[in-house]
């Protein structure tokens, strides 16, 4: 699994590693329905070279600490 936290309405986007599975994702987009995870998926799974529907969002959907788990 990848733990992620999350912190949107940043000027910019950007991912940190902090270690082999955890990481810190801003996000420009503020969290209203969803928004915010829809940019974290697809940042994460770039920077991870995964197709985004390989991402599955296992817990934390309404709060800023998210873990992430990939299908394979």
């Amino acid at each position: 699994s990848i733990k992620v936290k999350v912190f949107p309405d940043q000027k910019k986007d950007e991912i940190i590693k902090k270690e082999d599975d955890r990481f810190e994702i801003k996000v420009r987009e503020k969290a209203e329905g969803g928004l915010a995870n829809k940019k974290v998926i697809e940042i994460l799974a770039k920077y991870l070279n995964i197709p985004v529907e390989k991402l599955i969002l296992i817990r934390g959907a309404k709060q800023r600490n998210k873990i992430f788990k990939i299908h394979k």
